[in-house]
Order: C-alpha cells, then sequence, then structure tokens
C-alpha cells in the first residue's frame, strides 16, 4: 500500500500514538464510571479519541489521492521554539524557580509572557493585536479559573502581594 498523503499520514501516526499515550498514562488513575467520573475517565476518553481519530486520518492518507503526495516540508525551527519557549515561560511564572529563589510572577503576567513570546512565532509580529489578544485571554481565565472553578494559584507576581 503506497502513501498517498504524507502530511495525512505522519499526524495521523502522530495523533495515534499521543492518543494510546494518554490511555495507557489514564490507566494508573481510577476509571470511575460514567455517572462518578473518577481522576481517570477524561484522559481515558479523550487518549481513546484521539488514537480513533489518528486511525481514521492514516487510513485516509492511505486511500484517499493528494496532489504532489502532500508532501512533508522542512522543520519550522523558529515557531517550535517559541511556542515551547513560551509555554516553559508561562508555567515558570505560574509556579516560580523556587531553586534559585524566583518566586510566582503570577497569573497575569504569566498569559501576558506566553501570548508575546508564542506570538514572536509569527512572522510580522504586531504589538498592538497582540497586546490586545493577551489582555482578553488574561481577563478570561481570571474569570474562569479563579472567579468560576475557585482554583488556588498566585494572580499577581508575589513580589507585589507578599
Amino acid at each position: 500500500m503506497q502513501i498517498k498523503s504524507q502530511k495525512d499520514f505522519f499526524s495521523g501516526l502522530m495523533f495515534m500514538a499521543v492518543g494510546i499515550a494518554f490511555a495507557w498514562g489514564a490507566t494508573t488513575y481510577k476509571l470511575g464510571t460514567g455517572a462518578r467520573m473518577g481522576p481517570g475517565y477524561f484522559p481515558m476518553l479523550l487518549g481513546i479519541m484521539l488514537a480513533v481519530l489518528g486511525t481514521i486520518e492514516t487510513f485516509k492518507a492511505l486511500v484517499v489521492e493528494a496532489v504532489d503526495g502532500d508532501k512533508i516540508g522542512k522543520w519550522a525551527w523558529k515557531p517550535l521554539f517559541f511556542i515551547i519557549s513560551a509555554n516553559v515561560i508561562f508555567g515558570v511564572c505560574l509556579g516560580g524557580l523556587p531553586s534559585i529563589g524566583l518566586k510566582p510572577m503570577g497569573l497575569m503576567l504569566g498569559i501576558y509572557a506566553l501570548t508575546f513570546v508564542a506570538s514572536l512565532a509569527e512572522k510580522g509580529m504586531k504589538i498592538k493585536p497582540t497586546f490586545f489578544l493577551a489582555t482578553f485571554l488574561a481577563v478570561l481565565s481570571y474569570l474562569a479559573f479563579v472567579k468560576l472553578l475557585r482554583l488556588q494559584f498566585p494572580v499577581w507576581p508575589a513580589y507585589f502581594t507578599a
């Protein structure tokens, strides 16, 4: 059988691998039932759905004809670097780095840092729209996680609140 779309084939394999890993990882938690879901229920369901989606995508890549074989291009190293860096910076802002004495910078600063660093992955990044997006995400995150869900984590930098 010949691969007719490289992009679909390899993205399907990636979805299957991630889905299987999620489902496998969920087996270490109590699953529960549909009425009384345990902590492993959602990751298990998500993993199975992702693996099924990957299977469908991989099958489609083997059956449906694509223009020029839909070849995979070069790795986009710059966007990959900025997206991963943005997530690491967000984690550091939210939790700090106690090993070097860096206190948590809070959710608000973390959202702004995440948005601005991730936007550097785009060619021709614009400051004004990025600022509005960061503000929207910060307000929405505050309302959703702090007010509605009442999650306990620092909202503002520890340097100002302690």
